[in-house]
């Protein structure tokens, strides 16, 4: 289910204290932080993992992306697949890759390792579990701590979906919709 209005407004940047504006300099602040700046300790703490999971993390950011696309996909989340396009494309993704995305692991054109990305996203959101079969086509590609990353990417951004469509945060005007299936 998607809000067509949001259930918290984001605020505005004036309202929002210096240590919640810090991290974001001069720059725009999105609709994602300024809903989330109605919780400042909550939001100060997410940034830290989330900053490791979108930045210090041990996947390639491509791989990261296709997971994240993957997850905002599956959840609903068109703020989340519209903000991970654009990531994605910084990325390496190409456009044609990024709405295959939406089609699964079984698409065509898939190599092993984007399959098997694809394929423990799916697991995880439906059974918050990845599948022996699925983890030993992992293990060929990645090591342990890609595995775990992969993991908590794919936790990270089902949280963030969750919480985007039941906030009702509303999309930026510059992000992509989703594709037309």
């Amino acid at each position: 289910m998607k809000l067509d209005t949001p259930r918290l407004d984001p605020l505005p940047v004036e309202e929002m204290s210096e240590e919640v504006r810090a991290p974001f300099g001069d720059g725009p602040i999105l609709n994602i932080f300024r809903t989330l700046a109605h919780h400042p300790k909550l939001m100060k703490r997410w940034l830290v993992f989330g900053n490791h999971v979108l930045a210090k993390s041990s996947l390639s950011p491509r791989d990261r992306e296709i997971a994240i696309l993957r997850i905002g996909w599956l959840c609903g989340s068109e703020y989340e697949w519209g903000q991970h396009v654009l990531i994605g494309r910084r990325s390496g993704l190409s456009d044609e890759e990024i709405e295959r995305i939406a089609e699964g692991p079984d698409a065509e054109g898939w190599g092993d390792v984007e399959r098997a990305i694809l394929r423990a996203t799916d697991e995880l959101h439906a059974d918050a579990f990845i599948s022996d079969e699925t983890w030993a086509e992992l293990e060929r590609h990645y090591d342990v701590e890609q595995r775990i990353d992969l993991v908590f990417a794919v936790g990270q951004y089902n949280l963030v979906s969750m919480a985007l469509n039941t906030l009702g945060v509303q999309r930026d005007s510059d992000l992509p919709r989703f594709p037309k299936r």
